[in-house]
Formats: C-alpha cells, sequence, structure tokens
C-alpha cells in the first residue's frame, strides 16, 4: 500500500479529476490525501466525499495587477512553508499535482525533499504551472497527441481526464424528472464550468422565450454569487410548459449531464471529459481570456473530433440559429453521440493509475534504501 499526496485545489476543472483519480487509487487499497484551497467550489463539491482525507492548503492565483500579484506572491510563499510542513509531517510515498496556484508549493516542495512528483495537464494548451515546474517532475501526463517543449521523451505520458465514476449516463426521464424539468420536448443543458458564465447566463436570459416557443426547456448552471436559484416558465406554440431552471451550482453532474439533449457551454477540459462520458453533443463557447488561449485549443479539437461546434463569443448572435438547427437534427445529434462514444475509448486515465504505482514502488525501496545506508 503506498500513500499518495494530490494537490487539485482551486477550481472544479482540477478538483474533480482529483477526487476520480483518489476513488481509483483508494479502490486499490492506497492511502491518500487531498489538497485542496479555501475556494467555495471546493469546500462544496468535496461534501459528496467524506470518506476522502483533504487538507485545506493556502494559496491564491496569479492575476497582473499589482494588489492581486503581491497577494499572489504571499500566498505562494506561505504555500511553500505549508507544504514543507506538511511532507515533513506525513512524506507521501508520490506527489500529484493537477496544475493550477494550488501545485506550486507542493511541487518545489516534494522535489527538494526528493519526494517523486508527477504532473497532470488536462488542457490541449498545457498551463502556465505546468510548463514552470515540469523540470521538477518525474512524469508529465498530457492529452493525446499534446507535446511540451523541453521535456524529456522520459517523463512524457499520453493519458486521458480522469472522470469521477459517479458521472455516467442515466436514463433521460428519470434525470428530468429529479431536476424538476418536463419529460417531454428538448432540454438545453448551459454550462458555464464550476464559476459559471455571465455571458452564457445573460444570453439564456435573453432568448428563453424563443426556445420555450419552440419546445425546449432549460437548465443553466448560473454559478456561485452569479445568478439566484429559481424557475422561470414560457408556454410552446401548443401551449405546453416550458420552463428554464436556473442552478447557482449542481452537485448532481450525472443528471445534469443525461437530462440533456444539447449543451452550449465554456471549454474547459473537465466539462468536455464530462460530455463524453455522458454522450452530449456540444456547442461550445471558449472563455476568450482563458491563460494561453487554451479553451479554443480544448474546442478545435472538440470539433475536430466530432463531438460538436465551437463558435467564438463575438458571434453569439447566431447562438439561437445554431441551437434550434442542431436540437432538431436527430441525424447530426446522432452523429455527434457516435463520435463521443469513439473519443470515451482514448480518454482512459489507467496508465496514469499504472504508473503511479510503479513510481511509489521505486519511492519506498529509495527511501529504505537511504534509511539503510544512514544506519
Amino acid at each position: 500500500m503506498s500513500t499518495f499526496a494530490i494537490s487539485c485545489g482551486g477550481t472544479g476543472g482540477h478538483l474533480s479529476p482529483g477526487i476520480a483519480l483518489a476513488e481509483r487509487l483508494a479502490a486499490k487499497g492506497h492511502r491518500l490525501c487531498l489538497l485542496i484551497s479555501r475556494k467555495e467550489v471546493d469546500s462544496r463539491l468535496i461534501r459528496k466525499y467524506p470518506q476522502l482525507e483533504t487538507v485545506v492548503a493556502p494559496g491564491a492565483a496569479f492575476a497582473l495587477s499589482p494588489v492581486a500579484l503581491a497577494k499572489f506572491a504571499l500566498s505562494q510563499a506561505t504555500g511553500f512553508l505549508f507544504a514543507l510542513n506538511f511532507l515533513q509531517q506525513n512524506r507521501p510515498d508520490v506527489i500529484v499535482g493537477f496544475g493550477g496556484f494550488m501545485t506550486v508549493g507542493i511541487t518545489i516542495a516534494g522535489y527538494l525533499r526528493g519526494i517523486p512528483v508527477v504532473l497532470h495537464e488536462a488542457n490541449r494548451k498545457p498551463g502556465r504551472s505546468v510548463r514552470m515546474l515540469s523540470g521538477f517532475a518525474r512524469r508529465v501526463y498530457l492529452p493525446p497527441g499534446v507535446q511540451l517543449r523541453g521535456l524529456p521523451p522520459q517523463a512524457l505520458r499520453h493519458c486521458g481526464f480522469p472522470v469521477r465514476q459517479e458521472i455516467r449516463e442515466l436514463a433521460r426521464d428519470a434525470a428530468r424528472e429529479r431536476l424538476g424539468l418536463p419529460v417531454d420536448g428538448k432540454v438545453l443543458l448551459v454550462l458555464g464550468g464550476s464559476q459559471g458564465a455571465r455571458t452564457l447566463n445573460g444570453w439564456l436570459s435573453n432568448n428563453f422565450s424563443r426556445l420555450a416557443a419552440r419546445g425546449i426547456s432549460v437548465v443553466c448552471v448560473t454559478g456561485p454569487g452569479k445568478g439566484s436559484e429559481g424557475f422561470l416558465e414560457c408556454a410552446d406554440a401548443q401551449g405546453q410548459r416550458r420552463v428554464a431552471r436556473m442552478l447557482p451550482f449542481c452537485d448532481d453532474m450525472a443528471g445534469l449531464l443525461s437530462c440533456a439533449d444539447l449543451a452550449v457551454s465554456r471549454a474547459g477540459a473537465g466539462s468536455l471529459a464530462e460530455f463524453i462520458r455522458c454522450r452530449l453533443p456540444a456547442i461550445l463557447v471558449p472563455y476568450p481570456y482563458a491563460a494561453d488561449d487554451h479553451q479554443w485549443e480544448n474546442a478545435r479539437y472538440f470539433e475536430r473530433q466530432g463531438g460538436g461546434l465551437a463558435i467564438d463569443q463575438n458571434e453569439m448572435e447566431r447562438l439561437v440559429d445554431e441551437v434550434l438547427e442542431l436540437m432538431f437534427n436527430d441525424f447530426l445529434l446522432d452523429s455527434f453521440r457516435h463520435n463521443l462514444e469513439r473519443m470515451e475509448h482514448t480518454n482512459s486515465f489507467d496508465v496514469l493509475l499504472r504508473d503511479l504505482e510503479d513510481i511509489s514502488t521505486q519511492g519506498r525501496q529509495f527511501a529504505a534504501e537511504e534509511i539503510t545506508a544512514a544506519v
């Protein structure tokens, strides 16, 4: 049995794969600890997993404004000291980092203490932290086909995105009933990621009546602090009730993804992996200010693989027409679903699990040799 420290806090796109990996490692009998942030998205999501050990670590996201940059620098220094103390008390066999601001301190501290570090990058354009920290890592796991300049070949592995076990395709009618949506007609999911997206929320508010007139109900995850929970109602052309359910947060992702015929979404890697798992076609509107424009890279790949469409946020005036055209084109939706099923076969992260067990075994052997030599 090995011990793993998994740094995965800060956003749902980091925490969700960390939880998925923890589930699989725990099922194999390993011990683990998740390092998460103080952010609300972390605390809300982790409540569903009381069986997983968690530690709240300090950290703040990178930003360019003077005040935010100073806060980031201070938080990283604090996070590094926290990580040194954490590793002194716990000494895991392997540290796994899923990128973001939470990964910096624990990666450097682990490297200095001789603990193997591995990094997982979910996006098709590697993020700043993974690029910066790759030299400290024993392994770097990237999406299939993605490369990282300067990374030695022996350090690179390709693997998919860890998706939580609970996220799977459910019976559509049952999923709609538990979300309070009409069982008949079409359903659109509007999803701005774990933080929500004001642009998508506003688009829905302005266009729900037009969608409802065509028999489309909507469920929208607005994001914490970006909208209140509730229902909007309209009648369609036949007088049937159509609703838009607004949810600031949803921890029933399996039901959310299974109730819909189509999604309008940002293009975070986690969302796309979950669309693939639940066979949900999507029209992607990448966040235009994402670091290194990584959401557009994700969206282009998703579109090229035939999982849906991608449009620029500057062209959202045509989004309603795109939704209406695609929503009632069953042949094209079925084609997208077939492609998503094919994409699922390339999204395995079994290589990550096997590698982690091998690296942890090697790490324990090395530590034992060090102790023997010291004695």
